[in-house]
């Protein structure tokens, strides 16, 4: 088979993307495949490419719904008709008539969530899966950066479905999570095809300020002197919405915020509003980006450091990914690590929680009424937040055949508790040293994921190795510069008119 042909004719590229046609070649021969492509680079068109091939239907289990959703309108748009996506977005009779039309569709997004409900995955079974896809698979992995309880269960799954050709793909996995990947998913002999993490054409550049103020100020310089359009990730939802407003008290008015606590119809509006060129900057928490592809992304600034490296690394890949030149700031300020140990501290019951809970349930209870049993009247006496809860009952239920008494699966459940906790606080650890090396952050970068040094120096490469941020500035008529220069006297008038609060 001519793959360039066949790409060209079903995509319109005249050439892959490196790791591309390796792990397309794979499928085609039949090899259960693993493949580790950065952010940005075309892994969605590897199960496309082979699904147009292959007779039968193409099962993608996608762990966001904004994520499927996305992925499900970008191929409408290139004129694929027989997709669809099966999640919580479908009404009672919408999900009845995709249930009842299910053989009409080539290519299937489901959620982990929604494999589980019995009347969906029988239809499933009925159906001959050709190509079984795991989307964002290092959620697979307890050592996997964004882990899921419910990806767990897909190698059960998988065996259910009479172990299809699978594709596991993810933009980052470290040894351990790959490992991972294939035990539980019962790949006997899978086929591994990695490329490098390395983004050349984006800069890499940490800046240190005092306070929490005099970044929001680096964000306003910034905003006003770096070519857009850009993302500022926060941590915070309210930091985020804030710095919205404090933007466009400065004259910056195209910039939204986006974070999962807004309505799916919001979020959707302004994901639109933000790939068109209606809205050119967007303060978000990690809850943007995935599934967004825009090209022209010419930075990404951290307000608030990631968790974790990998995290990092798929939130900066967002930028340049039409191969121009593009920048990933991250602002950081003594003690910014505590916020990120909250969050990772929150992420997970504490073993006191489980103490009480443990006492609270009935010792004689059966799988079949754990869920009757722990309801949501002992989730808030016990305090536990909505993903406590969910991890807390997942690992309950999934371990009950297993372990038996619940005592066990208590104790064993605290251990894998603190081994979480442990795993996250080290690469928060890590992130900060990373933020305070010096010397090449690149090459940290590489290292952090085996890969060894750069084997020659490239332009703009880092703060360390050395940068020109004026190449990261548009070019702007003297009209502009006057407008400029206008925009900040008025601004500075402003302020001086407005009278002080003593109270503040």
């Amino acid at each position: 088979m001519n793959l360039e042909g066949t790409l060209f004719e079903l995509f319109g590229f005249k050439e892959f993307r490196p790791g591309q046609k390796e792990i397309i070649t794979s499928l085609l021969e039949n090899k259960d495949t693993i493949g580790v492509l950065p952010t940005g680079t075309g892994k969605s068109l590897c199960y496309q490419f082979v699904g147009n091939i292959l007779d039968g239907h193409v099962l993608i289990v996608s762990p966001l719904l904004s994520l499927m959703q996305d992925q499900v309108e970008q191929m409408k748009a290139k004129g694929e008709k027989s997709v669809v996506a099966i999640n919580s977005f479908l009404n009672h009779d919408q999900k009845n008539v995709v249930i009842h039309s299910l053989a009409s569709y080539k290519f299937i997004f489901i959620s982990p969530e929604m494999l589980q409900v019995e009347y969906i995955f029988k239809k499933l079974q009925h159906l001959n899966i050709s190509l079984f896809v795991i989307d964002e698979a290092h959620c697979i992995s307890q050592w996997g950066y964004d882990f899921r309880t419910d990806y767990l269960k897909l190698g059960e799954i998988r065996k259910q479905l009479q172990s299809p050709l699978t594709l596991a793909l993810t933009a980052t996995a470290t040894t351990e999570v790959t490992k991972d990947i294939i035990l539980t998913l019962a790949i006997q002999q899978a086929a591994i095809y990695e490329t490098t993490v390395d983004r050349p054409n984006i800069a890499i550049k940490t800046e240190f300020y005092e306070d929490m103020k005099a970044k929001q100020l680096a964000v306003i310089s910034h905003l006003k002197n770096l070519e857009g359009p850009g993302i500022i990730y926060f941590s915070s939802k309210k930091l985020a919405e804030q710095t919205v407003e404090l933007l466009k008290l400065h004259g910056i008015t195209k910039v939204m915020a986006y974070h999962g606590g807004m309505t799916h119809e919001d979020r959707i509006l302004i994901q639109q509003q933000f790939l068109y060129g209606q809205v050119d900057y967007i303060c978000a928490t990690s809850a943007f980006g995935m599934g967004i592809n825009k090209e022209d992304i010419r930075f990404v600034i951290h307000f608030h450091m990631p968790l974790q490296m990998e995290s990092y690394l798929q939130e900066i890949g967002r930028a340049g990914r039409d191969g121009k030149q593009s920048i990933a700031i991250l602002l950081y300020a003594n003690g910014d690590e505590s916020l990120a140990l909250q969050l990772a501290e929150g992420e997970l019951p504490s073993l006191s929680q489980l103490d009480w809970l443990t006492h609270e349930i009935d010792h004689s209870v059966v799988k079949e009424n754990v869920t009757k049993i722990l309801t949501e009247e002992i989730r808030h006496r016990g305090g536990f937040t909505e993903i406590q809860w969910r991890v807390t009952l997942d690992y309950i239920q999934s371990h009950f055949d297993q372990h038996g008494t619940l005592n066990t699966i208590m104790n064993k459940f605290k251990n894998f508790v603190c081994t979480r906790r442990n795993l996250k606080i080290k690469k928060i650890f890590e992130m900060v040293n990373f933020i305070k090396k010096t010397d090449c952050k690149r090459n940290a970068i590489l290292n952090h994921f085996g890969e060894p040094d750069l084997a020659h120096k490239i332009s703009n490469c880092c703060d360390h190795c050395g940068l020109n941020l004026n190449d990261f500035h548009p070019i702007k008529s003297k009209s502009e510069e006057v407008k400029d220069e206008m925009k900040d006297w008025v601004w500075k008038l402003t302020k001086l008119l407005t009278p002080i609060d003593k109270g503040e």
